[in-house]
């Protein structure tokens, strides 16, 4: 059966991914003002956040339309995988069911597809996305793949974040799952984990960035203790910040078995909502 993988630019994309041929990338449009990009393969980390520098931090994005997600799902293939955002922090999600519904409302086929909420961002989706190409690829049937890359995402999934400013994600209404206390401790550094229901949790906070990412490897090897990690994956993406990036992988390299550790640059929407210093990592276990 031949397969197609969809996924918003919320996916951070790794080189590997960039190869395969059944792959589409649906992108968000990111604004600053006027200034108005696609969330595509052109995207410049570094232009992006030296303008959203100027603009006191501030930038919106949108989703894609439904239109676009329908025209993605187009094509010779008997089965399409689509990939979004949780639903919890944007309608990408939406947009993307939106679209399945259209393209069976105009093609009446046989073609198989199924959307995936990643329930969270980032290099989460990105490895719920390798997970299920791994999956395709083995000839996994339909129903079987959706059901498992549902239960990885839940189950055997996590992801922390620690960030430099909130302004972007306070400025879009992106916090609205946190208690009000969180809000109050803006001037503190803090690391946040994602829910299995898709939303943002508090799980700490340290008075300087350094001591903050220390202490989010700390969680993640909590989290993954006495667990075999063996074939596991961590995904450090960054917001123009390589060298901490590195300082949370040696330090999460000291305190657990994980061997893959990758450090990459964060998407234009991760990055937007990072903002620059911002720190995403995504495990799996």
């Amino acid at each position: 059966m031949s397969y197609k993988i969809v996924v918003d630019s919320c996916c951070d994309i790794l080189d590997e991914m960039k190869e395969w041929e059944n792959f589409e990338i649906v992108p968000l449009t990111l604004q600053i003002n006027d200034y108005h990009i696609l969330d595509d393969e052109n995207f410049n980390q570094d232009d992006f956040i030296a303008r959203m520098r100027a603009n006191n931090g501030l930038a919106k994005s949108a989703c894609p339309s439904p239109e676009a997600f329908k025209k993605a799902c187009e094509g010779d293939y008997d089965e399409v995988y689509v990939f979004t955002i949780t639903d919890k922090l944007s309608g990408s999600y939406n947009s993307a069911c939106q679209g399945k519904m259209l393209y069976e409302e105009e093609f009446d086929d046989d073609k198989k597809i199924y959307v995936f909420n990643s329930l969270a961002t980032s290099g989460l989706e990105t490895m719920a996305v390798v997970k299920a190409h791994e999956l395709a690829e083995k000839g996994l049937e339909f129903d079987a793949l959706t059901k498992e890359i549902d239960d990885y995402i839940v189950n055997h999934e996590g992801l922390y974040f620690c960030l430099e400013s909130l302004d972007a994600l306070k400025s879009n209404g992106r916090l609205f799952a946190l208690a009000a206390k969180v809000l109050e401790k803006v001037r503190v550094k803090l690391v946040c984990r994602r829910t299995t229901e898709g939303n943002i949790s508090l799980a700490g906070q340290d008075l300087t960035v350094n001591r903050a990412l220390v202490k989010m490897a700390s969680c993640i090897a909590e989290d993954v203790k006495g667990k075999d990690l063996t074939g596991q994956t961590v995904l450090i993406s960054h917001v123009c910040c390589p060298e901490k990036a590195q300082l949370v992988a040696d330090r999460i390299k000291d305190k657990t078995e994980y061997t893959d550790i990758r450090i990459i640059k964060a998407s234009g929407l991760n990055s937007l909502y990072a903002s620059d210093g911002g720190i995403i990592v995504s495990f799996t276990y």
